[in-house]
C-alpha cells in the first residue's frame, strides 16, 4: 500500500514539477534582453479564442489623490507579479490571485517613496524600481528589495541607488553583467552593482551624461548599452563600462525628436526607437563614425508616435496616436518608409501611450479610453484592421503595457477621478 501511494505521489508531484517548468517568467519591461516585447512561449491565448477572455480577477492598489499606475507595467516572476503606483509604493500579489474577484491584500508592499512611474525589474532574487525620493524631494533613487518579501506587510529596501538630483520617471531599471543600469531626468545614465555595495546608500560604479533628460530604459544587447535621450539622439555605449567613473558613447544615432520613453529594441542586427513624429532603425553595431544615421526610418508630421516599438516575426508594430502602426522590420529598401497597415481600435479614441506585445499571433496594447486593446499579427487585407477583442477596466488611464504570459494578460488601470489603481488580469473562462 506505501508503495502505491508513493508511486502516486512521485507521479503527482512529476507532473507539478512539468506544469512548474512549463510556466514563463516576465521578469522585466518589453519581456526579453532585447526590450523586443515578444513574448514567443504563450500557447494559450491566441487569435482563436482571445475573444472569449474576460477579466478574471482585479487586485486594489491603494486610494487617494496620488494612486494612479502611470507608465509602470508588471512584471510576473516566481509566482508573483509585481508593479508601481504614482504615490511611490511598489506592490506584491500572487499571479495566481487570491481566489477572489476582488484580490486587497497583497503579499507585500513598500512605504511611499515619493513617485514610481517605472517598471519594477526581477534578478537573482531581487527587485529593483527606481523612484524619486520623496514627496519633497525630486532626486532619484534605485530601490532594490528581497523579490520574496521580509516578512512583514510592508518592506523597506534592502539598499537604495544615488542618481542625483532629478528623479527616476519611465526609465526602468536593467539588469546585465553584474551591473543594475537606470537612467534619470538629470539626462544621465546610471550603473551599479547590482548586488549593492555593503551599505544602505550606494553610489554609481560609473555614469554617462546625455544632452537633456532621459525616461528611456536601456537596452542591453551582446554588450552594448543602447538608451534614448530628450537630446534626440540613441547613445550606445559599452555594456561593462571604460574603466573610468564617466564614460563616452561608443556612437550615437541622430533621431531629429525627442524621445520620451521610447525603449530601445534590438532585433537582426538594428535597433528601433521611437520620438514624437519618427520611428527610427539603425545598425546595432554602428556606422564606423561617432554620429549615425538611420537606416530607414517612419515619419508622420500630423500624428504621435508613443510608447516603444514591438519587434516580432519580421514586423515592427510601434503605437501612433490611437493605434498601431505596423512595418516591415527590414524597410523598404528606402529611408522612409510607410506603414503596411494600422491596428484600429473602435469606439471612443484617445491615445496609446502603452508598448505593444506580440504573444502567440496577437499584438495587444492599451489604450486611454479605459481599454486593452487585441489585434491579429497578420493583415487583415485591408490598409486598416479591427481589434479582435476590448478588455474594459472602468478606468481611463491605461499607459501600463501589458504582460502577457501564462495565458494571462496584466496591466495596470487608474481612475484619478475615482483616487483610486488596479491591476486587471484577463485570460479565458474558467
Amino acid at each position: 500500500m506505501r508503495k502505491i501511494i508513493s508511486i502516486a505521489l512521485a507521479a503527482s508531484l512529476a507532473t507539478t514539477t512539468v506544469a512548474l517548468a512549463a510556466s514563463t517568467d516576465w521578469p522585466h519591461f518589453r519581456f526579453d534582453d532585447d526590450h523586443t516585447g515578444f513574448q514567443p512561449t504563450e500557447t494559450t491565448l491566441s487569435t482563436k479564442n482571445i475573444r472569449t477572455a474576460g477579466l478574471l480577477w482585479k487586485a486594489f492598489l491603494g486610494s487617494g489623490d496620488r494612486s494612479l499606475v502611470n507608465y509602470s507595467s508588471p512584471a510576473v516572476a516566481n509566482g508573483i507579479v509585481y508593479i508601481g503606483t504614482v504615490d511611490g509604493r511598489l506592490w506584491a500579489y500572487p499571479a495566481e490571485g487570491c481566489g477572489k474577484d476582488v484580490c486587497d491584500t497583497p503579499l507585500w508592499s513598500t512605504p511611499s517613496f515619493g513617485q514610481i512611474m517605472d517598471s519594477p525589474t526581477v534578478a537573482n532574487g531581487v527587485v529593483y524600481v527606481g523612484s524619486q525620493t520623496d514627496d519633497n524631494n525630486a532626486s532619484g533613487k534605485l530601490n532594490a528589495f528581497a523579490a520574496g518579501g521580509c516578512g512583514h506587510d510592508s518592506c523597506t529596501p534592502l539598499w537604495q541607488g544615488i542618481t542625483g538630483t532629478q528623479s527616476i520617471l519611465q526609465s526602468s531599471p536593467t539588469v546585465s553583467g553584474g551591473f543594475v543600469f537606470v537612467a534619470a531626468f538629470d539626462g544621465k545614465l546610471y550603473a551599479f552593482n547590482a548586488d549593492g555595495c555593503g551599505k544602505k546608500a550606494c553610489k554609481p560604479v560609473w555614469t554617462a551624461q546625455t544632452g537633456a533628460s532621459i525616461e528611456s530604459t536601456p537596452t542591453v544587447s551582446n554588450g552594448v548599452l543602447y538608451i534614448g535621450s530628450d537630446d534626440g539622439k540613441l547613445y550606445a555605449f559599452r555594456a561593462d563600462g571604460c574603466g573610468k567613473k564617466v564614460c563616452e558613447p561608443k556612437w550615437a544615432g541622430n533621431l531629429g525628436g525627442t524621445v520620451f520613453e521610447s525603449t530601445p529594441a534590438v532585433a537582426k542586427g538594428l535597433v528601433y526607437i521611437g520620438t514624437q513624429h519618427r520611428m527610427s532603425a539603425f545598425k546595432a553595431k554602428g556606422c564606423g563614425a561617432k554620429t549615425c544615421q538611420p537606416v530607414w526610418e517612419a515619419e508622420d508630421d500630423l500624428n504621435f508616435f508613443a510608447g516603444s516599438p514591438a519587434v516580432a516575426r519580421g514586423r515592427v508594430y510601434m503605437p501612433l496616436e490611437s493605434g498601431v502602426a505596423v512595418y516591415d522590420a527590414k524597410g523598404c529598401g528606402q529611408l522612409v518608409c510607410e506603414k503596411l497597415w494600422l491596428l484600429f481600435g473602435s469606439g471612443m479614441q484617445d491615445g496609446v501611450e502603452s508598448s505593444p506585445t506580440v504573444a502567440n499571433g496577437v499584438v495587444y496594447a492599451g489604450r486611454n479610453s479605459g481599454e486593452v486593446l487585441a489585434w491579429d499579427t497578420k493583415s487583415c487585407g485591408n490598409a486598416v484592421c479591427d481589434e479582435l477583442w476590448k478588455g474594459l477596466t472602468g478606468d481611463p488611464i491605461v499607459s501600463s503595457s501589458p504582460t502577457v504570459v501564462n495565458g494571462k494578460i496584466y496591466v495596470g488601470s487608474s481612475d484619478s477621478a475615482q483616487s483610486a489603481a488596479w491591476l486587471y488580469v484577463y485570460g479565458l473562462p474558467n
